[in-house]
């Protein structure tokens, strides 16, 4: 596990649960292998949660925001970590070529987490799939590392390591082998 670890922001689909494309209900949550055992980890450690989630399929028509919710409230009781296992979680509903203040790639929700709990950016993660993931992460001076799918898609790998984002293929093996 990396030395100290204060804070995390995580991706929700491709990172905690499994991405199926616009997962818009809660039967579809799937957690990912070794999801449960690195946040709770974390949690044990002291470390704050927080998700980051980009979900266009709300303004595009695909599942409303309730779905959104009923959705992240099976990930919770998937998880089975408490009821409030995280300690923010913001979703930004618009699409890519509509105006938005929260939509990764945009640091603005983790700036203000960081303010707001008073958090070191510099044992402070940003941990998703996708090139916005890192890049919000980037932009918001916190450390960054990549969930690599098992078959990555290969402009966003080609990204993340034009970025110098270190990869691994899930949370708890990056609990386990990010550097310290």
């Amino acid at each position: 596990m990396p030395d100290r670890v204060h804070a995390v922001f995580l991706d929700r689909d491709g990172t905690i649960i499994n991405d199926c494309h616009f997962v818009g209900a809660a039967e579809q949550v799937d957690l990912l292998p070794g999801a449960r055992e690195a946040l709770a980890r974390l949690l044990a450690t002291g470390a704050k949660l927080f998700v980051l989630t980009n979900q266009s399929g709300v303004n595009r028509g695909y599942f409303t925001m309730a779905d959104v919710e009923a959705v992240n409230r099976r990930m919770i009781e998937l998880l089975g970590l408490g009821s409030a296992p995280f300690s923010g979680i913001c979703i930004a509903p618009e699409r890519p070529d509509e105006p938005s203040r929260y939509r990764k790639p945009s640091p603005r929700f983790i700036d203000e987490m960081v303010a707001e709990h008073g958090l070191d950016r510099h044992a402070t993660w940003m941990i998703g799939d996708r090139p916005s993931d890192w890049e919000a992460g980037l932009a918001a001076g916190v450390n960054v590392a990549a969930i690599v799918a098992t078959e990555p898609v290969a402009e966003w790998d080609a990204r993340r390591r034009d970025l110098g984002v270190p990869g691994y293929a899930t949370l708890l093996e990056w609990l386990d082998d990010a550097p310290r």
